[in-house]
């Protein structure tokens, strides 16, 4: 039998062990961010003295998506991102690898990837090197100390370490302006917005949570960005639930949402019990992109009698820089799974604990 989602759990005096961690890890980003970026300045200047403009850029790691769907719509060189461990052959001493090496990530079902094999490959071939890691770290001895930039990360977050090989990148020409700082600020409002101290009536997190407690989601982003942080979300709620959540195009939403047939107001829970309904869940990061598919996406939901939620950008943010955008709808979405579980009572139970 599914568990029950009681919003009384929500406003507890005291959180359980578990969502308290996860809720304090998820607060802490910016902070995170910020610690990662102090050492930036010199490797940035290193970096501008060692690394020429490359003819192609390799990214690998965890977070690798993640770097190229920000460099890709300005890199003036081809690139790609990387998901295997040996390198393509086309890889030699003209090109640039960036390497992210994360031990963990307490938010994915995915372990933290080592970037060693790709690292020491991308070394006896002569390519440079931007790794950024711990200083301990394997794949931060195998770069060596020549050849490579190195940038040494504090946290075992992805995305933080993504936020400050991107801020490198920008500095030397390579991608766009990314102010750690401002990016750290954007999570920093999230994380005041979604507090555990804030009752239902004023939490967005709190109240998408009771708006999913008994829904399945399906996840939507219109921009490149958006629509990663909706595959992210979707993750995290699946976790969070243990029930379906769907990211995916609008093409792919749509025969979901047609599907669904249109609530009988004279069901009785009691009787015909309570079955989950779809619910569109809007990326919504102000970039304006496939407004064509969010059209279509909301009046089938009208036609179908699916409710329409979004996670918005809070107000001023609208021209914000992407990253930004990124990080504010991805926190708010995994500050309501965390919230979903904590309805559920999932947390400590099996996979609804963040791990």
């Amino acid at each position: 039998m599914s568990p029950v989602f009681e919003d009384s759990r929500l406003d507890p005096a005291e959180l359980p062990g578990p969502a308290e961690a996860a809720l304090r890890y998820l607060a802490s980003t910016g902070a995170r961010i910020r610690s990662d970026a102090a050492g930036l300045a010199p490797s940035a200047d290193r970096a501008a003295a060692e690394l020429e403009r490359p003819r192609g850029v390799l990214v690998v790691g965890s977070e690798a998506r993640l770097v190229r769907s920000v460099l890709e719509p300005v890199c003036p060189v081809p690139m790609v991102a990387w998901p295997f461990d040996r390198l393509p052959a086309w890889v030699g001493p003209l090109d640039l690898v960036v390497a992210l090496d994360t031990e963990t990530d307490q938010l994915s079902s995915a372990p933290g990837q080592s970037c060693l094999e790709s690292v020491a490959e991308a070394q006896r071939r002569g390519a440079g090197i931007l790794l950024a890691g711990r200083e301990d770290s394997p794949a931060w001895r195998a770069a060596g100390s020549r050849s490579a930039v190195r940038l040494p990360v504090l946290s075992a977050d992805p995305m933080s370490a993504a936020v400050v090989v991107l801020a490198l990148l920008g500095q030397i020409g390579i991608g766009p302006h990314i102010d750690p700082e401002q990016v750290s600020r954007a999570a920093d409002l999230v994380a005041e917005s979604a507090s555990p101290h804030h009752d239902l009536a004023t939490n967005p997190a709190k109240e998408m949570a009771c708006a999913l407690a008994d829904a399945d989601p399906l996840l939507w982003g219109g921009s490149v960005l958006a629509a990663r942080s909706a595959r992210r979300c979707a993750e995290a709620l699946r976790r969070a639930s243990g029930r379906a959540a769907l990211s995916a195009d609008a093409d792919a939403l749509m025969p979901v949402i047609t599907g669904t047939a249109v609530r009988d107001p004279f069901a009785d829970p009691d009787i015909d019990g309570l079955a989950t309904r779809p619910v569109l869940v809007v990326m919504d990061d102000a970039d304006g992109g496939d407004a064509a598919g969010r059209a279509r996406l909301e009046a089938a939901c009208r036609q179908h009698d699916v409710a329409v939620r979004s996670i918005s950008l809070p107000l001023g943010m609208d021209q914000a820089g992407p990253v930004d955008r990124y990080v504010t709808l991805l926190l708010e979405g995994r500050f309501s799974a965390a919230y979903l579980a904590l309805g559920l009572g999932r947390f400590g139970v099996g996979d609804g604990e963040d791990r």
